[in-house]
Formats: structure tokens, C-alpha cells, sequence
């Protein structure tokens, strides 16, 4: 066995955690500049905001893709995340659910700003509306679930398509400043409560 077969037998070691939190500030940093400037925002305006050097960018991100999958994947993971914690935190699971949503709000919006990009030609955006799914839906999944075995909601809600109706929502807004989407589901949310 010559040296590249035992190094392919290996697993990439684990980032350290101050890896890891530079990387977060890096994605944090892009995500902002991608909302208010667009995918091809120069990389400089991204380093500056996460005040870091351009070259740091690339050492983490070789290329303009890898990092547009990179930010998608890390708001994807923010929000996951967002739903557990919610759901412990909060006073009830409903005011839990209605949060999350609030926050997928957030993320609809910030992915506005990525989706050109995302619906191109290009092979290496294929796989993350499956990652978006197979991560999100058993998130709201649980929270829905909470907050109909709290008698908060109507049992019979389906995860997936609040997702949609919630994103239907939010793509219609376009560059309408008189369209506002969060109102609008605001109500949709609030119609989900369980009447008595």
C-alpha cells in the first residue's frame, strides 16, 4: 500500500471551533452583502464586511460557486437548527412555530437574492433544493406537530405545503414596496390557530 492509499482510508479531521466560527462569520458577512448587492457582488466588499483579507475568502471559498453553496448551506443549517431550540425556549410551541416561520421568512428573502444563481445551468446548484427539503420539512414537521398536540392548531397541517404556501408568499412580492410579504403570512400563520 503506497502513501495516497493510506491517506484515502482517512477522514478529514473536524474543523477547530475557531475555525469553524471564522468560517460562520465569513458566510454571515456574504449572505449580507449577496441581500443588499447581489451574487456578484465584488469579493473585496465581503471581506471587508467580515473584516478579513480577500486572500482569507479564497483560501476558505476557491471559487464564486463554492461560495454561494456554502452561505445557502450554513442559512439552511442556521434555520434547522432555529426549530429545537425554538421549540425548548419558547412559551408555547405555536409562538415557537410562528417564529420559525418567521425566521424561513428571512431566509426566503436572503435566497431571493441567491435564486438566479440557483435555477442556472450550472450542475453544482442541482442538489440543494433536495438539501433545503430533506433539512427543513422535518423541522416544521416538529413544530407543527408540538403545537397541534398542544391543541394550539389544527392536526391535519401538512409541513411541506405551509413551505410552500409561506414561499408563495414571499416570491410574490417582487419589487413591489407596497407588497408585504411577512404581513401576509402573518395571517396565514394566524390562521392556523384551532378555533373553539
Amino acid at each position: 500500500m503506497n502513501g495516497g492509499d493510506r491517506d484515502a482510508g482517512r477522514t478529514a479531521r473536524p474543523k477547530r471551533a475557531d475555525a469553524r466560527r471564522n468560517e460562520g462569520v465569513l458566510l454571515d458577512a456574504a449572505a449580507a452583502v449577496f441581500v443588499a448587492s447581489g451574487v456578484e457582488a465584488p469579493i473585496r466588499d465581503i471581506a471587508a464586511k467580515a473584516g478579513v483579507g480577500t486572500a482569507t475568502i479564497y483560501r476558505h471559498f476557491p471559487t464564486r460557486a463554492d461560495l454561494i453553496i456554502a452561505v445557502y448551506r450554513h442559512q439552511v443549517e442556521a434555520l434547522a437548527e432555529a426549530g429545537p431550540a425554538l421549540l425548548a425556549a419558547g412559551p408555547t410551541p405555536y409562538a415557537a412555530l410562528a417564529r420559525w416561520i418567521d425566521l424561513f421568512v428571512d431566509f426566503l428573502v436572503t435566497k431571493h437574492g441567491l435564486a438566479a444563481v440557483l435555477q442556472s445551468d450550472d450542475a453544482c446548484f442541482d442538489p440543494l433544493h433536495a438539501y433545503f427539503l430533506e433539512r427543513l420539512v422535518p423541522v416544521c414537521t416538529r413544530l407543527l406537530d408540538a403545537a397541534a398536540g398542544a391543541g394550539e392548531i389544527r392536526p391535519d397541517l401538512d409541513a411541506y405545503e405551509l413551505m410552500r404556501g409561506v414561499g408563495g408568499l414571499c416570491a410574490g412580492a417582487g419589487n413591489n414596496p407596497r407588497y408585504d410579504a411577512r404581513r401576509l403570512v402573518g395571517m396565514l400563520v394566524a390562521g392556523l390557530r384551532r378555533t373553539v
